[in-house]
Formats: C-alpha cells, structure tokens, sequence
C-alpha cells in the first residue's frame, strides 16, 4: 500500500506516524513545502517573547529524527501542485531544484493548514509588515525586532495570536497598540466577557482602537504610518497582521473535490473526501460543530491531532473510527489572566435561531480562606426548558484551564446545567472550593430554570429604569464605594426589617456585587409577597465591566 501525505505539523506528521504503527510495510511519503515537518506552531509567540528560549526547542522532530523512527520518506522543500484523483496521482515540485515529477498513490491524505488572511491594502508590502504563521515568519520578526530595536508595534486583529502577540512583545519593552475592526476583542467570547478582557488589556498599557480599521500603510523613515479606516493616523515601528486564517483548499478544488459552504474541504466523519481514496484533516477541513450541528471552521491543533489518527486508522484498516465534531475548546494567557471558550456564544445561537438563555457567576477558584485565592468569572449559555449546556466563557487568573474541560464533556455528552450541579470534582483548599465555581455556575442556571430566580442582564436595564426600583443589598460602604445611578441601599441582612418601605406595586431589580445576596435578596422578597423582583446577572461586577 501506498501512502502519500500532503503538509506536516500537527495533522500530516500525525497521519504519517500512526500509519506506520498500524502498517510496517506500506510505502509512506510526506511532502512539506515548508523546511520544517513538525514543530511548535502555538509555540510560536513565546519563542517571540523569550519566554521559550532556545529555539530548538520549537522543533519536535527534525525530519532526520522523524525519518529514522518511523522509516518514512520526508521531502521538505516539496510542493505539491496538483491531485489526479482519476489517475492516483500527484505532481510535485522540487523547491530546492526547481524539478518537476509525478508519485502515484493508493490513498492520499491531505493536510494543508490554514493561509493568513494579507488584505490587499495600499503599502502592504512594505518593510516592517509581517504575517505571523510559521516558523520563517518569527524568524523574519526576530530579525526586524533585533536590528531595528523596535519601540512599538501594532497589531491588526484581536483574536489568539494577536493577544498572545500583544503579550509577548510587551515582555520585550515594545508598546502595543491593537486595532480590531469588530467591538471587542476575542470573538468567540460575547461582549459582557470580552469587556473583561479590555479593561485589563489597558491596565497593562495596550492601546485598544475597536471598530476601526486598516485603511492603508506609508513608509517613512522612522518605520511605518498606519491610516485607519475613521481617518486616524500613527506611526509605528512594525505592524503585524493577525486578521484570522483561511482553509488552503486550492490544490482540493482544482482536483475536483467538494469544498463546503464555508470554503474548507467538505469530509464525512471518516475524515474521508468526495472521493474515497482521498482524506482530508485539520485546519482546511469544515466539521461538524456539537452545539450547532452546522459547518464549522475551527482551526485549532487538538482536534487536528485527533483528526489525524482516525484519518490514519481509516485510511489502513477501513472506514471504521469516526470524528464526531468539535465544540471548539479554546484557551488563551493574556497578561496574566486565562481566558477559556468553549461551545457556542451568543452570537452563533442567534445565527442559528438556537433559544438560549445565560447567567453570570464570578467564583473564588480555590477555597476563599486559603491564600492566593482570585476571582474566576464564568458565562455559561444554556437551552430554556431542557437546560442543556450550549457554551461556556471563563476568565480569571486561576483555574479557567481545568473548569472549561468540565464544561466541554459536558457539551460533549449534551448535558445539562443540572449535570454541571452534580459534577464531582477532587477538593482540597488549595484547588476549589466545596462547591466548585462550575457547579456554582449550575446552581443558578438550575434556580434560573425552575423559576426560584427571575434574573435581568445588565443591557436590559436600561429599558426598566423608569418602571423598576433599583435596589443594592450590599453593605452601605459598597454602596458609597459606587452604585447603579438610581439605586437605594437596604443591605441583605437588614432586609427583612425594611419590607414595608419597598414598593409593592412595582417591580423591583435587586443587585449585589455578584449575585449571590442578591438571590437570597429575591427569595426573602418573592416569599414575602412581592410579585416582580429580579436579580441583575452577575451583579454590580458584571454591569461595572460594561457600563
């Protein structure tokens, strides 16, 4: 059997190794346009950083190393440029000789990646202007950063590696300003959580310019003139373009395979193409999203990975091994605070007309009396009626890694919040607390949907403001420390001895810093016979981050 593989890294490298486990025998050839077969992609802003030092250390397998393990031919420096998939063939281009040849094959993998979306702006091509994707292009923003001792850099996009970029160049001394076209930052988070995120990123002197962009670049001699699309000019010492990806699905079209809706190679869940000796996997592939049961483009080296030995397993023992789909685990470390998505937000549940409702809790991440304990803020987004789980967003300083896992099995096995409830999880002080933040954020889900809690979102306010009675049952020194414009103050422990003084006729909006005396607030008042109270989601913390 004849196998040929199309791109290394993540996906290729992995399909490559595990059909040698499964078939001593077979002829294997990997062809990499690129010099490397299998290094660190995510790696790569921390090399930037000099948080990874060595640069070796990027490099999991040289294709010496790789090519003795696994008795593999490795052609680095190998384009392929076309697939006849009538003939089971391949051209390919030798980059170092410029030679031309053909290979045949039994099965065929392709593996492409993903290309870094260059607008075709005025003065893009200029010096100091860099796409950031592989290895030659770190090394081209080492060597830029390292002769020109660069003070400042923008930033085009507010996604993973804009934020990791942004993080990384502030370790070496270089202001950052980051220009997102959108309202935030982060897209798979909503805006509430993204909120979060922007208020640290200018405490740590990012320049944040939102709903603006790139217009066209100007080379001067100090470096480069960004002009923005509202008009807005600056001077810069480099700028790097962290827009997003797209599929490289070139070499699949012209072979006549089906490309999907999004424009990313379409595949059955045997990873298998339109034509069956032919599988694709990783980031130029669409699968199937978990929570919205649709098309998805998730470029991200986990499911590339998994995708990878089922791919390799189909392709040697028969279609037997299927890829379910992803919900899109993500994380990211973004000056000190992880920031964790998973499932679906908001604003694909109202693409896809999913209903859904949300809540807000902000939880200690370990226990509250043991020392270092941090704030861990959690959105989680959830089916009316049934409670499944549809996404969760987290953010905090600690523990967000280990608490979006929960949440994706979870979304993984369809789940509910009443699941999250009864998650049982290892304790001790220095871990969690009793009750986990995540069983925490299903408690109020679960209060939310059996009707013990009315709640309100902090964008709904403004249309109750002249209907509604704001009240803060915080302490009295909370409340002069800052307040909702209009609030009154009855602190939850003296609530019981003010009932008379609350308007019976009107409804009432009750707060606390994040929502818990508020929900005590509210079964105090509901017993008590008031009809209409609410609690705002997530408290006085979550309205201060977006007002």
């Amino acid at each position: 059997m004849n196998y040929l593989i199309i791109g290394g890294v993540a996906g290729g490298a992995t399909v490559a190794a595990r059909l040698r486990r499964l078939d001593e025998e077979a002829g294997i050839i990997l062809f990499e346009r690129g010099g490397y077969i299998s290094y660190a992609n995510c790696g790569l802003p921390y090399y930037i950083g000099g948080v990874i030092a060595e640069r070796s250390r990027l490099f999991l397998q040289t294709a010496e190393s790789f090519s003795s393990r696994f008795r593999i031919d490795v052609r680095l420096r190998h384009e392929v440029t076309a697939i006849h998939p009538e003939r089971k063939q391949v051209e390919v281009n030798n980059l170092l000789t410029g030679d031309s040849y053909t290979e045949s094959y039994d099965k065929l993998a392709l593996a492409p990646g993903a290309l870094p979306i260059r607008p075709n702006l005025p003065g893009i091509a200029g010096k100091g202007i860099f796409s950031f994707r592989d290895v030659a292009d770190t090394d081209a923003v080492r060597k830029y950063i390292e002769e020109r001792k660069t003070r400042h850099a923008t930033i085009a996009g507010g996604g993973f590696i804009g934020l990791e970029m942004a993080e990384n160049l502030h370790k070496l001394g270089i202001s950052v300003t980051i220009v997102e076209r959108a309202n935030q930052v982060m897209a798979p988070l909503d805006y509430s959580m993204a909120s979060i995120l922007h208020r640290h990123l200018r405490e740590k002197q990012v320049e944040l310019i939102l709903e603006d962009g790139l217009e066209q670049f100007e080379e001067t001699e100090q470096g480069i003139t960004v002009c923005l699309r509202s008009g807005r000019r600056f001077d810069t010492g480099m700028v790097l373009l962290c827009i997003g990806v797209r599929p490289e699905s070139r070499l699949a079209e012209e072979a006549g395979l089906r490309i999907g809706s999004l424009g990313g190679i379409a595949v059955n869940p045997y990873m298998q193409t339109s034509d069956p000796s032919v599988y694709a996997l990783g980031d130029a592939v669409e699968v199937t999203h978990l929570v919205s049961g649709k098309p998805a483009l998730i470029p991200l080296a986990g499911p590339a990975n998994k995708q990878a030995r089922i791919a390799a397993d189909n392709m040697a023992l028969g279609n037997t091994e299927t890829y379910e789909g992803t919900a899109g685990n993500a994380i990211v470390s973004v000056f000190g605070l992880t920031v964790a998505t998973v499932g679906a937000n908001a604003g694909l549940l109202r693409r896809e007309a999913i209903p859904y409702l949300s809540s807000y809790t902000h939880s200690a991440s370990h226990a509250g009396y043991y020392p270092g304990s941090e704030t861990l803020s959690v959105k989680i987004l959830f089916a009316p009626g049934s409670g499944q789980l549809l996404g969760g967003q987290l953010i905090g300083s600690k523990g967000a890694d280990k608490r979006v896992e929960m949440l994706a099995q979870v979304i993984r096995q369809k789940g509910s919040v009443r699941d999250l409830v009864r998650l049982e999880q290892a304790y001790a002080p220095p871990y969690s607390s009793v009750k986990d933040p995540v069983n925490v954020a299903g408690c109020v889900a679960e209060n939310i949907l059996t009707g013990k809690m009315c709640i309100i979102h902090w964008y709904e306010l403004e249309a109750w403001k002249d209907k509604a009675l704001l009240l803060d049952v915080r302490t009295p020194g909370e409340y002069h420390a800052g307040t909702l414009p209009g609030a009154i103050n009855i602190p939850l422990d003296a609530l019981r001895a003010h009932l008379t003084e609350l308007p019976a006729d009107k409804p009432l909006i009750v707060f606390c810093a994040v929502g818990q005396r508020g929900y005590l607030a509210c079964r105090i008042l509901t017993q008590s016979g008031f009809t209409d109270v609410r609690n705002l989601s997530g408290g006085y913390r979550t309205w201060s981050f977006n007002a």
